[in-house]
């Protein structure tokens, strides 16, 4: 029901919700160039970590203490996987691929991936069934995923790298199934994380590295502060939502397909790297196989049984 009001939102309601949606995006592609500088100059990826969930984890406290923990639909484990699937854990590993592969290596396959496990694992827990279209997108996304693991990476540590970024959107993966089941609104799944991430990782930073994030020049300590515990993990996701909620979940979801033409965009002026042509023809792949797999329509000029 929701796609079908979507569909016939007017122009005005569609512009809002695209608004919302191309914010997200912008959000979390600067965020690929935007941790990549940090982890490659004054900070850590541990730094970095602390940095976020314990902004975030402070800001959205009140949201756990007012709607609880879930348990009732998460289960222990289950808020478990919640937490790691976006949280610390992941930030860890994501960080760490980027901190050894190009950011256009990662705007393919951190958001390029993900649909692509998701589905794996829906296939096998749920046995869902998938259109032409969306097995299309797959296809697309595994070929344009292969193009930069196979035809990018002659060095042992952008191989890493990209190993890293696989097993980030497999957790994240994980994360999306476990929040799917659950049915949380983004905000309560949000706060679960954000908190959870800083009561089980800030101990083990503070004992392992104290202050460390401090030593830091104070205004790239700050940057990275508001951005990445504000800015990514509260008002993307913000955005994100209201785009769902305007246009329905299909059509919010298809604006993940900008995430990795605009992050290898935004990584020449900010990194100064410029993506080969095969990379550029990888990131054409991937962003085409995300729109497909959201949930985006083929053509009109397609017969109507091929459609989703």
């Amino acid at each position: 029901m929701s796609e079908q009001i979507a569909e016939a939102a007017p122009p005005a309601r569609y512009a809002m919700g695209a608004l919302f949606g191309v914010s997200a995006v912008c959000v979390w592609a600067t965020w690929i160039a935007v941790t990549r500088l940090g982890v490659t100059t004054t900070l850590s990826v541990y730094d970095l970590t602390m940095l976020r969930f314990g902004a975030a984890g402070a800001l959205l406290a009140p949201v756990v203490l007012r709607k609880g923990l879930a348990l009732e639909r998460l289960g222990p484990w289950g808020l478990l996987m919640l937490v790691c699937g976006a949280g610390a854990p992941y930030v860890l590993v994501a960080a760490s691929g980027l901190r050894l592969a190009p950011a256009a290596h990662a705007g393919a396959l951190l958001p390029g991936a993900m649909p692509m496990f998701v589905a794996a694992l829906a296939a096998v827990l749920t046995r869902e069934r998938f259109s032409a279209s969306r097995k299309l997108g797959y296809g697309l996304i595994a070929a344009g995923v292969a193009a930069i693991a196979l035809g990018t990476a002659p060095l042992a540590d952008g191989a890493l790298g990209h190993v890293l970024l696989l097993g980030a959107a497999f957790i994240w993966a994980c994360y999306t199934i476990v929040l799917r089941a659950a049915r949380l609104d983004s905000l309560h799944a949000a706060a679960l994380v954000a908190t959870g991430s800083l009561l089980l990782y800030g101990p083990i930073y503070l004992a392992a590295f104290g202050a460390r994030a401090l030593e830091a020049p104070l205004h790239d300590v700050l940057f990275q502060t508001l951005f990445q515990g504000v800015l990514v993990s509260i008002v993307a996701l913000y955005f994100f939502g209201k785009a769902i909620e305007l246009l329905g979940a299909s059509a919010g979801a298809a604006f993940a397909a900008l995430t990795p033409p605009m992050a290898a965009l935004l990584a020449v002026p900010i990194l100064g790297e410029i993506p080969s042509l095969v990379e550029q023809a990888a990131l054409l792949c991937v962003s085409l196989g995300v729109y497909l797999a959201s949930g985006g329509r083929l053509p009109d000029v397609l017969p109507r049984r091929g459609r989703d």
